[in-house]
Formats: structure tokens, C-alpha cells, sequence
């Protein structure tokens, strides 16, 4: 179950416990830790996360929301990770519907466009055999333009259809979280483990620094597993091993859905470079990305779209879609991410490997690279590595989450309820059930209720207006007017559920104003 109650005093709470015996302490709130935790809290083990920011607050808000095989993985002879992917997509498909959910492609075909149409679809076919069903088809150029009437029609060959699945990456880890916590785990957000704590040569805990309260706390397990993405590096510095991740960055933009309106997403390949890009739409809007370059910032700074990946953005939206004529002020938000990618001394950053990684120093356990996709694995593999240093305990891979009735809601859609029930599970009764009458409609153009914004600032560790605004929701990038618009709304939620006053909420807005403006905003 949940923790109730104050939101401050469930935190002191957990805070207070810290000092217990765990046997398993994450580092790190991620798509990896926090599947981590989960996996660890239903074995029954006493497991405990902690995340120097917000949860998902790294790449695992701001990847491009897919949940998919890795086609273009097949191209470089990658099977066996195409193979993992394409299982875990239809896992997440057949346990976490509303969550994960399946999104058609197309992928036309032009004269020396690359890969050509029957590459594709030897590709296809795999992908499909991988899936155990058939789920691609080639059409004609007719048929292309009636599925997508917005690309580029001169020359256009056919095309490929297929499927992928398409996922609000944030409330992912967010449902590992819950489930885990209802397993008896603690997590906590805004505890920033800054020392590694040894004995007899051995890492046995971490001194963590926590950044809302000011204390700072002892953290003792019998493991330590590092899953600090691309920050990960860091906390092996320590230890003296050398640095083994190239961070890439991945950004994206985010259009109205009316200004670039599709059926399903577009894959095409980028005029200059040929590199993958795509377009689809996403929680009512349409998004486009991704690039893949080097992040060079320091990683504990928010990342943001460069000139030159706008650039190129707005370069590939040109090539495929040139009769809709995007520009740069039709961009009404951006996001950016950075993916813990292993270096392996490749000069172009898209040809480094997306496997994932273990090391394990003196005692710590890293856990890094891969997808978010195969965070089941990723997790599975962690807890074998470590299995040797804790009491038994059953490995055996079970289903992702286990399916919860649609919440009886008479006012809501089905795919409303189908929503709420992946997103909050066995909570979503609850969410609709406690919240106020006038909380179950939906703000403004979105799919967002009311009674999703109270209940994150009630049940879901939210300490900052950005953690509600952009992961909890994801207001900030579907609405980015949403505080300014709502902003009474917003203030009377946050006064009642998280206790603030006049003056902490204008501190708040103030500070994600500034924040939305700098990472996430329109293009100037």
C-alpha cells in the first residue's frame, strides 16, 4: 500500500529507517534502479533506493517514449539484443495496456533511400518471427498517402507498415516505484549519496546528503548496485576505475498535434547522415526525434537542445513533411536527454553499442547501458550477479506487473480508464475514489485529469512544481502554458496536499518558469 499522510512526515518517516539493515541499496531512480527495486522488494528482499534528484528525472523522462525492438539493430548484426527487445516490448504490451501501447510505423520508400524496400523487409520479418506474429505489410505509394497525406509524395516508391509500442517513459519507472514500495521497499527521492562507505575494502553503504532536509545520513546494505545512468561513472571514480560511459544526448521537440496531425509515426531516415529519425504522436501532441551526440556538459546540470540539433530536427521535418512547412516557432516545447551509453572508441556516436553492462568493484555492482526497453533484464541480471552475497531467494522471471480491472468510472472513456489502470495499477480505484467530484475532468485540452495532479501531490514524493509539472505529468510538455494558465488550480492543490503556503508556491513557479524556459521551452 501507499504511505498516507503528510507528505513531510511520510518522508521523515522513511528518512528515519535509513539506518536499518537493508540487503539491497540502489543507487539511483531511473528506469534501472527503480526496476531494481522492484524485482528485489517482490523476491522479498529489504531493498532501498535513493535518487540524488526527482525520480526519472535523468534520461529516463526524456528518452523519445518507445518501447520498441531496435530495428536498426539488425543492420549492425545485433540479434540477440533485437530478439531481447522485441520479447520485453510484447511483455510490457500483454501486462501494462494503457501504459505500454502498441503504435503503428511507416517507413516509405524513395529511390536510393536506405534501407531498401527489401532490406526492410527481410528486417520486418525477423522482427515479426522475433514477436511470434505477423505484424508488418508493404504498401503501394497510393496506400502510403492515404495512411500519411503529409509526406513527401515525389518520388515516393511504397512503404512499410509495422509494428512498435510507444510508453510515458516517467510514469513507467513511477508504476515500478509504487509496485515496489507496495512490496515493502522504501525510495526516496532528493538524497544524494556523495561518499561510498568501505570496509575491509569492500563498499558497504553510502554517506548521503539529503538535499531537502539538509542532514546527512549513514546507508548500510549487504549490496550496493550503482544504476546512476549516465552519471554513473561518477560514483566508480571513487573506487579509482577508470571512466567507461559515453554520455550521448537525445533530443526532441514537441509539436501541436494539429500543426504536423498523424495517424501513426513515421520513420525515415535523416537526408544528410541517414540516420533514423521519427515523428509520431504522443499524449496529444506530435514529437519528433532523435539526435545522437556527445554530451560534453557536466552531467549533474539540466541538458538542452543545442543550434545544431534544431537544426537538424527542423532539416529532417523539411525532407519528409515539406508541404507542411514546419518552423521553429511552430516548436512549442523540447526536452533533452542523455543516454549511458558504453564507450567503445567509435567515432560516430550511433554506432556504440545499446547492450547493457555490469562491473562489479570492490563490492559495487554498476549496472548501465541498455535500453529502456529491457529494464527487466537489465534488473534480472543485476540480481543474479549479486545472488551469491545474500540468502536465497527465487530468479525465476515473472510478469512485468500483474493486470488490474479498469477502475469503475462511468464518466470516463474506456481508453481513459485503460490509462489510469496502466498508470497507477491497483491504484487507480483509489485515485478516483479520494479525490474531489469536481478533480475526475480532464484539464483542458489534454487527457490529464485534475484527480492525477492531486493525488501525485498527495501519494507520489513530489518536492519541487517540476517533478509534478514534468513527470508526475507531463503538463509541462504536452501544455507548456499549464502553470501560468492554472496557476490558481495548481496553488490550491498544492497548498492543500503538500502544505505550502503563498510564498513557498511562488518561489516554486518562479523557479520552474525559469527551469521550463531554459530546458524545455519553444525555440527562440
Amino acid at each position: 500500500m501507499l504511505e498516507r499522510g503528510d507528505p513531510s512526515q511520510v518522508r521523515a518517516a522513511a528518512i528515519a529507517r535509513l539506518d536499518e539493515p537493508w540487503d539491497i541499496l540502489v543507487i539511483g531512480g531511473g528506469i534501472t534502479g527503480a526496476a531494481i527495486l522492484f524485482e528485489s522488494a517482490r523476491r522479498g528482499l529489504r531493498a532501498l533506493l535513493l535518487e540524488r534528484s526527482d525520480f526519472a528525472s535523468g534520461a529516463s523522462s526524456r528518452s523519445s517514449k518507445l518501447v520498441h525492438g531496435g530495428l536498426r539493430y539488425l543492420k549492425e548484426g545485433k540479434f540477440a539484443l533485437t530478439r531481447e527487445s522485441v520479447h520485453e516490448r510484447q511483455a510490457l504490451l500483454r501486462d501494462a495496456p494503457g501504459l505500454v501501447d502498441p503504435i503503428r510505423f511507416l517507413m516509405p520508400h524513395y529511390p536510393g533511400s536506405t534501407p531498401s524496400a527489401r532490406t526492410l523487409g527481410f528486417g520486418l520479418a525477423l522482427y515479426d518471427l522475433f514477436a511470434g506474429q505477423r505484424a508488418h505489410r508493404a504498401v503501394d505509394s497510393a496506400e502510403a498517402l492515404l495512411l500519411a497525406p503529409n509526406i513527401e509524395s515525389a518520388g515516393l516508391l511504397g512503404a512499410h507498415e509495422y509494428l512498435d509500442a510507444t510508453t510515458d517513459d516517467a510514469r513507467l519507472v513511477l508504476r515500478l516505484i509504487q509496485e515496489a514500495r507496495a512490496a515493502g521497499a522504501i525510495a526516496l527521492n532528493y538524497l544524494d549519496a556523495r561518499e561510498l562507505l568501505e570496509r575491509d575494502g569492500r563498499v558497504v553503504g553510502v554517506r548521503a546528503l539529503d538535499t531537502i532536509g539538509g542532514s546527512t545520513v549513514e546507508v548500510r546494505a549487504r549490496v550496493v548496485i550503482n544504476a546512476g545512468g549516465a552519471a554513473a561513472d561518477a560514483l566508480r571514480s571513487a573506487l579509482g576505475a577508470a571512466a567507461r560511459l559515453r554520455p550521448l544526448r537525445g533530443s526532441h521537440l514537441i509539436l501541436p498535434d494539429w500543426r504536423l496531425p498523424l495517424a501513426e509515426a513515421i520513420a525515415f531516415s535523416h537526408p544528410r547522415d541517414r540516420r533514423p529519425v521519427f515523428a509520431y504522436p504522443w499524449l496529444g501532441v506530435t514529437l519528433v526525434g532523435t539526435t545522437d551526440v556527445d554530451h560534453r556538459s557536466e552531467l549533474r546540470s539540466e541538458p538542452a537542445i543545442s543550434e545544431e540539433e534544431t537544426l537538424y530536427l527542423l532539416e529532417a521535418l523539411a525532407y519528409q513533411f515539406p508541404r507542411s512547412a514546419i518552423e521553429r516557432t511552430d516548436v512549442v516545447a523540447t526536452f533533452a536527454g542523455v543516454r549511458p551509453v558504453i564507450h567503445s572508441g567509435r567515432a560516430d556516436p550511433s554506432k556504440e553499442s545499446r547492450d547493457h553492462a555490469l562491473w562489479k568493484e570492490r563490492g559495487l555492482l554498476t549496472v548501465t547501458g541498455g535500453k529502456l526497453t529491457t529494464f527487466r533484464p537489465m534488473a534480472l541480471a543485476a540480481l543474479r550477479a549479486v545472488a551469491g552475497e545474500l540468502d536465497a531467494f527465487d530468479l525465476a522471471p515473472r510478469p512485468t506487473f500483474v493486470r488490474c480491472a479498469l477502475p469503475h468510472a462511468p464518466h470516463l472513456s474506456q481508453a481513459q480508464r485503460l490509462r489510469l489502470a496502466g498508470s497507477y495499477g491497483s491504484e487507480a480505484q483509489a485515485l478516483l475514489d479520494t479525490t474531489l467530484a469536481s478533480d475526475r475532468e480532464s484539464i483542458d485540452g489534454t487527457a490529464t485529469l485534475w484527480a492525477e495532479v492531486r493525488w501525485a501531490a498527495r501519494h507520489e514524493s513530489v518536492e519541487h512544481l517540476d517533478d509534478l509539472l514534468l513527470r508526475r505529468t507531463r503538463l509541462g510538455l504536452i501544455a507548456p502554458t499549464c502553470e501560468r494558465r492554472w496557476s490558481a488550480r495548481l496553488r490550491s492543490i498544492c497548498m492543500q496536499e503538500l502544505r505550502w503556503d503563498d510564498a513557498r508556491f511562488e518561489r516554486e513557479a518562479h523557479a520552474y518558469r525559469a527551469l521550463h524556459a531554459a530546458y524545455y521551452g519553444a525555440l527562440a
